[in-house]
């Protein structure tokens, strides 16, 4: 049978992210009452948002935010727009921001939001409106110092620009710093567009040295061709890595001669679709297909649940680097590990783009900017100390990537608590 043909059950990704929670809390020895607390997210909020269609009907939208943990400073985590959007993926997602910041040590907490829609099929009319009921649903949980929304899928600079503008209009001021991710002019951060796929090249660049492996003598492929995919691949060919395959929604190219990463970027900005559809750098193979590619490095950057216990023996990469939030599930990590393949995963991996939101935040509340020289250096600093840090703890513990920065994570946000002693 082929790779193609097998059907992928239904994964969900907050199971996949209590079972690495409880696998790194016994290895810790967290206390059992914290690790009950660290669980349950703080808050959960569910608001209906009406908003009137461009034909003048009304349609009522669903939408989510969910606070994972305050416990090291404000709430941070994206906005998706997508008609998959459900509680469990929100609540997963709001428990890998908390870890992810853990991880690269910045006094943030956990936080994601989405909305139940379909952001393709909407004029812009309607999208604004929909942001702007979103944020006045939300006026009591955003805020400077209470909670700070990004962009996710479905979502950008754009969205992030009405946020904003709707939030300081409730306030009366003007809030810089309640959204990161926002456009140049209205005190976005220099380098925040390319963070989290520059984290993904540092992260890669980091496990290749340790494994011995030559970047000019490897090869790559990307999963996904959205900011970050197009940009991971983009900049991990630079470090002179030949990437051998992409893909997008149209599906997978493939050429073991290599792809010009600039080729494909510019065919994208210049398709009416947008996509790769049609593109001729690559022969043409399926999304599942792709995984499986003889290569050195794998960089999933799509969706979750993407490498599962049906394809994970299939695959041929020596390392991983987790571009995208929980795109292995939890059953697809033994069969990972005893093949020996190393995994940088999600909370360490893709966590440069909450760092720079980090740096967009503090910018704003200093109103003095950096230099987009200065955010790329900071930015890989944390990235690589955060490697270097999980890596040892790997070693500490003799345990996988994924385990260890869950241990960091947890260690760091259990030691807070147990010190703050807010019960």
């Amino acid at each position: 049978m082929s790779v193609s043909n097998i059907q992928m059950p239904q994964y969900n990704p907050l199971e996949s992210m209590m079972i690495r929670f409880n696998e790194a809390a016994r290895i810790l020895g967290l206390d059992e009452q914290f690790a009950t607390v660290l669980k349950a997210p703080d808050k959960v909020v569910i608001v209906n948002i009406p908003v009137t269609m461009d034909d003048g009907t009304i349609r009522v939208f669903e939408g989510y935010r969910v606070i994972h943990s305050v416990h090291l400073g404000p709430s941070k985590g994206g906005i998706r727009y997508s008609m998959d959007v459900h509680l469990d993926e929100v609540k997963a997602l709001a428990a890998w921001m908390t870890w992810k910041c853990a991880v690269v040590n910045i006094p943030y907490g956990g936080a994601k939001g989405g909305i139940k829609c379909d952001p393709r099929s909407m004029s812009r009319g309607e999208l604004e409106r929909l942001t702007r009921g979103y944020t006045l649903a939300m006026k009591d949980v955003f805020g400077e110092d209470s909670d700070i929304p990004a962009p996710d899928m479905g979502t950008g600079q754009q969205e992030m620009a009405w946020i904003l503008d709707e939030y300081s209009k409730i306030r009366g001021h003007n809030s810089w710093g309640v959204v990161t991710g926002k456009p140049l002019v209205m005190g976005g951060s220099l380098g925040r567009v390319e963070a989290t796929g520059r984290g993904v090249m540092v992260s890669a660049r980091s496990a290749m040295a340790r494994l011995g492996i030559k970047p000019t003598e490897a090869t790559c492929v990307v999963q996904g061709f959205g900011n970050v995919g197009s940009i991971s691949a983009k900049l991990i060919e630079e470090l002179g890595v030949k990437i051998v395959g992409i893909s997008d929604i149209s599906g997978g190219y493939y050429n073991p001669g290599g792809i010009d990463i600039q080729s494909a970027l510019s065919y994208v900005a210049n398709s009416e679709t947008r996509s790769l559809e049609g593109f001729a750098g690559g022969s043409k193979v399926s999304n599942s297909e792709l995984l499986t590619l003889p290569c050195d490095v794998l960089v999933p950057a799509a969706m979750e649940d993407q490498i599962t216990p049906e394809n994970a023996h299939l695959i041929k990469a020596k390392l991983i680097v987790e571009g995208a939030n929980g795109p292995t599930t939890a059953q697809a990590d033994p069969i990972l590990n005893e093949k020996g393949i190393l995994v940088v995963p999600d909370i360490l991996a893709n966590a440069g783009g909450v760092t720079v939101s980090y740096f967009e935040w503090v910018q704003n509340r200093l109103g003095y900017y950096w230099t987009e020289e200065r955010v790329h250096r900071r930015a890989d600093r944390v990235m690589k100390q955060a490697f270097d840090n999980v890596f040892a703890t790997a070693e500490k513990y003799k345990t996988s990537m994924r385990i260890a920065a869950y241990i960091v994570a947890l260690d760091k946000v259990g030691s807070t608590l147990k010190l703050r002693g807010s019960f």
